[in-house]
């Protein structure tokens, strides 16, 4: 690929949308919210268990019932996981995860129809969905989409 002036224009704006996002307040709670929790040895372990039983959750849905541990996993898997979400640092990460998401997505969206108003930008919001797109469900909807697409 040769380099052209458009391109360095291009890779400018892209290391300053970069930077913007890194200084933007979003980003700074999520750090504090991810140090919060990662600083606190008996919640890294809490969640790493938690991450086994998910492994083992994974294990236990390919045969279902008939699982000889599927009860015990399935308990095991809400009670660990109920534990952590009544853990306030948890939570505020959950909290400071979902609004650096969302400025994500708005970010996508805008660079998206910078490009083209066809572009179609994927999204963890719906309410971000819903206004990119000119059909509510989208055209792989299996032909319920009425758009003109």
């Amino acid at each position: 690929m040769i380099m052209t002036d458009e391109w360095v224009d291009i890779m400018d704006h892209s290391d300053l949308l970069c930077t913007m996002v890194l200084s933007s307040e979003q980003f700074y709670h999520y750090l504090d919210a991810h140090r919060a929790v990662y600083t606190k040895p008996e919640l890294v372990r809490e969640i790493n268990y938690f991450t086994r039983l998910k492994d083992q959750y994974e294990e236990v849905q390919r045969f279902g019932k008939y699982h000889p541990d599927y009860s015990r996993v399935m308990k095991d898997i809400r009670v660990t996981k109920r534990n952590l979400d009544m853990v306030d640092e948890v939570a505020a990460l959950r909290v400071a995860e979902n609004e650096l998401q969302d400025l994500l997505d708005e970010v996508s969206l805008i660079v998206g129809k910078s490009v083209s108003e066809g572009v179609k930008v994927p999204v963890s919001n719906p309410f971000f969905a819903s206004s990119s797109s000119s059909c509510g469900s989208g055209c792989g909807s299996g032909g319920s989409c009425s758009c003109s697409a």
